[in-house]
C-alpha cells in the first residue's frame, strides 16, 4: 500500500505517458459507454416493438371477434366475451365511453391492486405511446386507440401488457453489460498504459543517454538505439550532430579562454610590477595619486588571480592540469596553512584532531590553495569574531577535512550550484567582496584531480561546512 501511494505521488501530471493514456482511455471508455448505451436502448425497443405487435394483433383481432359474439348474444354481453378471451395474466384489456367511464374491462384487471389499477387509469388519461412505464414494481406497456364495429365507435380501447418478468431479465442484463463494459475499459486502460510505457521506452533509453553526457563526453557521446522507431532514431541522429557542435563549440571557447588568459596576463603582470614600483617610492606621491595607485595595483592583482583561474579551468578541462601526488602529513600541511592565514586575515583558526599523525596523498601546492580559497571563503561570509574551525579525521581509506564557519549559511537552492563557475549565491556583492565566482568551482576540480571529493552542508544564519574525502596514503596503513 505504501508503495502504491509513493508511486501515485510520483506521478507525472504533465508527462507524455499519462496524457497519452488518459486520452485515449477516455475515447476508448466513451466508445465503449456509447456501445452499451445504443446495445441497451436497442434491446429495449426490441423488447417494446414485440409487446407493441402482439397489442395491434390483439387490436386488430378484437372488433372481428365483438362482431361474432354479438351476433349469437347480446351486444354487451358479446363485448365483454371477446375481451376477456383476448385477455391473460399478462394482457389486461378496457373500454373507455368518449366521456372517460369504463364501459367494460377485462376479468384480470381485477386481479391487480387497487393502487396499480388507479395508476394505470391515470395514464390512460395522457397520450398513450406504445412504452415501458413502471408501476408499483411491476413493468407494462400500454397502449390505447379507438374500437370500431361495423363503423360505429364504441369507445377508447386501452390495452395493457405485464411485462414484469422480461423487463426484469432485461435490467439484469444491462446490469450485467455495465458491469462488463466498466471491466472491459479499466483492462484496455492498463493495456493502453502497459503499450504506450513500452512505446516511449526508447525515449527514455535516450534520455538516459544523454543525462550521463559530461563535458569531457562531449567529444566521444554517440546515441544509438536498436529498435527503436524511425522518428526516435532520427531525434538520436539530430542529438549526435547537435552533442557534435557543442563539443566544437567548447573546444574553441576553451581555447579561447586559454589563449586570452594567457595573452593577458603577461602585461597584466608588467603593469603590477610597475605599479608596485611606483607605490614604494611613496615620497614623491601626493595622497590621492597613492590611493589611485593603489587602487590600480589591487585590481591588476585581482585580475591576474582571475586569470590564473580561468587558466586552471582551462589546462582541466583540456586534461592538462598535472598533480605532482605525494604523501603528507595532513596535521602539519593543514598547520601551516592555517599559519599563514591567520596572518593576512587576523582571524582565529582552530585546528581540532584526535589522530596524528594522518597521512594523505595530495599535490602540495594544489592542496594549499584548495585550503586557502575555502578558509578564504569562510572568512568573507562569517562574521570577524567567529572563528574557522578546521575537523581533521581519518577512516580506514579515506581521509575527512572539515571547513566549518559560523556565517551566514548558504539557501538550499543555491547548495547544488555554488560549485558553477561564475555562480554566486549574491548577485549584488561585487568582486571585491564577494569573488568571481571561480573559487569553489577551481577547489572542486584541483580535489577532484587528486581523486578526492568536495561537499557542502549549510544552514542559514548558522553556518556551513565544507567536506574534503581525499585517499589515505598507504604508508599511512
Amino acid at each position: 500500500m505504501k508503495q502504491i501511494r509513493k508511486n501515485w505521488i510520483n506521478i507525472d501530471l504533465f508527462s507524455l505517458q499519462l496524457r497519452l493514456t488518459v486520452g485515449i482511455g477516455a475515447f476508448s471508455a466513451f466508445i465503449l459507454s456509447s456501445l452499451a448505451a445504443w446495445t441497451s436502448w436497442k434491446m429495449q425497443q426490441i423488447l417494446i416493438n414485440s409487446h407493441k405487435q402482439n397489442i395491434e394483433q390483439i387490436t386488430e383481432r378484437l372488433p372481428r371477434d365483438v362482431q361474432l359474439y354479438s351476433e349469437m348474444m347480446q351486444p354487451e354481453t358479446g363485448l365483454q366475451k371477446a375481451i376477456n378471451n383476448l385477455a391473460d395474466s399478462n394482457t389486461l384489456l378496457w373500454l373507455k365511453s368518449p366521456d372517460h367511464k369504463i364501459l367494460v374491462k377485462s376479468a384480470t384487471l381485477d386481479l391487480l391492486s387497487d393502487s396499480t389499477v388507479a395508476e394505470l387509469m391515470f395514464l390512460t388519461k395522457m397520450s398513450i405511446k406504445p412504452q415501458v412505464y413502471k408501476v408499483n414494481q411491476s413493468y407494462f406497456v400500454l397502449s390505447g386507440g379507438s374500437l370500431q364495429v361495423q363503423g360505429k365507435l364504441l369507445g377508447q380501447l386501452f390495452v395493457v401488457q405485464d411485462i414484469t418478468r422480461e423487463q426484469t431479465m432485461f435490467m439484469v442484463i444491462v446490469r450485467s453489460l455495465v458491469i462488463t463494459t466498466v471491466l472491459a475499459i479499466i483492462m484496455l486502460t492498463v493495456a493502453i498504459a502497459f503499450y504506450i510505457k513500452r512505446s516511449l521506452q526508447p525515449l527514455r533509453q535516450l534520455n538516459q543517454m544523454t543525462s550521463v553526457i559530461s563535458v569531457e563526453d562531449l567529444g566521444r557521446a554517440q546515441l544509438y538505439l536498436n529498435n527503436a522507431p524511425s522518428e526516435v532514431k532520427e531525434l538520436a541522429q539530430t542529438l549526435n550532430m547537435l552533442l557534435s557542435r557543442l563539443s566544437q563549440s567548447w573546444e574553441q571557447e576553451q581555447e579561447f579562454v586559454s589563449n586570452v588568459s594567457h595573452e593577458l596576463r603577461t602585461p597584466l603582470t608588467i603593469v603590477h610590477g610597475y605599479l608596485q614600483s611606483v607605490l614604494r617610492r611613496q615620497n614623491n606621491l601626493t595622497q590621492t595619486q597613492q590611493e589611485a595607485l593603489e587602487t590600480a595595483a589591487s585590481e591588476a592583482e585581482h585580475t591576474i588571480r582571475l586569470l590564473q583561474d580561468l587558466l586552471d579551468l582551462a589546462r582541466a578541462d583540456s586534461g592538462y592540469l598535472h598533480f605532482q601526488i605525494k604523501s603528507y602529513v595532513l596535521n602539519d600541511l593543514v598547520e601551516e596553512v592555517v599559519v599563514m592565514a591567520e596572518k593576512y586575515s587576523d582571524r582565529t583558526i582552530k585546528i581540532e584532531s584526535t589522530t596524528y599523525p594522518i597521512e594523505v596523498e595530495v599535490d602540495y601546492s594544489r592542496f594549499k590553495q584548495v585550503l586557502l580559497n575555502l578558509i578564504d571563503n569562510a572568512i568573507k561570509y562569517s562574521e570577524a569574531e567567529t572563528p574557522v574551525i578546521f575537523k581533521l579525521n581519518q577512516l580506514s581509506d579515506q581521509v575527512i577535512i572539515q571547513i566549518c564557519d559560523q556565517g551566514y549559511g548558504i539557501p538550499l537552492q543555491h547548495q547544488s550550484r555554488i560549485f558553477e563557475r561564475f555562480y554566486r549565491v549574491d548577485e549584488s556583492r561585487s568582486p571585491a567582496t564577494g569573488g568571481s565566482g571561480l573559487g569553489l568551482s577551481i577547489v572542486k576540480t584541483l580535489v577532484e584531480g587528486m581523486g578526492g571529493s568536495l561537499s557542502v552542508q549549510s544552514k542559514l544564519e548558522e553556518g556551513s561546512v565544507f567536506t574534503i574525502s581525499l585517499p589515505r596514503s598507504n604508508s599511512g596503513v
